[in-house]
């Protein structure tokens, strides 16, 4: 049965089905905010992001082909179980399976600089719509997968597996908003919403590494980065330190030239390696602050 399911698969990605949607509420969007809300809206910050978006196109083609030759690999000769994707507990497995590898891929990206200083461009609009998810980074690709890996081992096909992950791509396009407020309470509580995403990309203190999810919101109640927006306090959208460009060779290279500079001025190879997997903002003599740090502080002062 899944021989004769893989040509479908091989020939299927949701995303291309997905780009008229992505269209229409683009420009929809834009629409709305500068002739209803009259909301200022930076058309050249959206054009640095649709080309950061179309330049990752290349970057994932390339990464995912390597990743699926490891992924069939690992499936044709260590898989543990022979999962049927004809059965509908299959796809309930794998969706909470790419949902909880994407929770951990994307908060590690937030707690490791190396791999912050290649998810960092995503986060560095200081605007908050449609076009911002469209702002994908060119390098996280060479890592992401890697927190997968273990789904092909338990028996999941790489073809099921990337189709899933599209699935998710394309949820978390509609979040990126602010034109919708809160949601109903048990969709608050049980799924990634506007709300939700919105903290996620703010610059606040009190915001910072919070809610990491991809469609389901549990996981950041369950491991405890679960953060609400307050109406006390208006998101402010951007990065700590922001970057002022609409080069996305800039967006794309900022973080990773300030992390060489810190690399290099290192005294020690301890701390040269600390630059490279500690949080954002470690530096050996504290002159510069990690988010836990900046909270702990603000915690203190309330």
């Amino acid at each position: 049965m899944l021989e004769s399911l893989q040509p479908l698969f091989e020939h299927f990605d949701p995303i291309p089905y997905a780009i008229p949607f992505f269209l229409v509420t683009f420009i929809l969007e834009y629409w709305i905010l500068t002739h209803q809300k009259h909301e200022p809206y930076d058309v050249k910050d959206g054009a640095a992001s649709v080309t950061m978006g179309v330049g990752s196109i290349f970057t994932t083609l390339a990464a995912k082909s390597v990743a699926y030759l490891i992924f069939m690999y690992i499936y044709d000769n260590y898989r543990l179980f022979d999962l049927s994707p004809t059965t509908w507990w299959f796809w309930v497995l794998l969706a909470l399976g790419d949902d909880f590898s994407f929770y951990w891929h994307h908060r590690l990206s937030h707690e490791v600089r190396l791999l912050w200083a290649a998810h960092v461009n995503h986060h560095s609009s200081q605007q908050y719509n449609l076009a911002t998810a469209l702002r994908q980074s060119w390098t996280e690709e060479i890592y992401k997968f890697a927190f997968w890996v273990w789904l092909p081992l338990l028996g999941f096909h790489p073809l099921m597996i990337f189709v899933q992950m599209s699935f998710s791509l394309i949820y978390q396009y509609w979040i990126h908003t602010t034109l919708i407020n809160r949601l109903p309470r048990p969709i608050e509580f049980i799924f990634n919403t506007p709300s939700h995403h919105r903290v996620h990309h703010a610059s606040n203190v009190r915001y910072l590494d919070k809610n990491y999810a991809g469609i389901l919101i549990i996981w950041d109640r369950f491991f405890g980065t679960f953060g609400p927006e307050l109406d006390k306090e208006p998101v402010i959208y951007g990065i700590t330190t922001n970057i002022h460009t609409y080069n996305p060779l800039k967006i794309a290279s900022h973080e990773f030239i300030a992390l060489f500079k810190d690399f290099h001025k290192a005294r020690t190879w301890r701390d040269a390696f600390n630059y490279l997997v500690q949080p954002p903002g470690w530096s050996p003599d504290g002159s510069t602050k990690t988010a836990k740090v900046l909270q702990r502080e603000l915690k203190e002062l309330s």
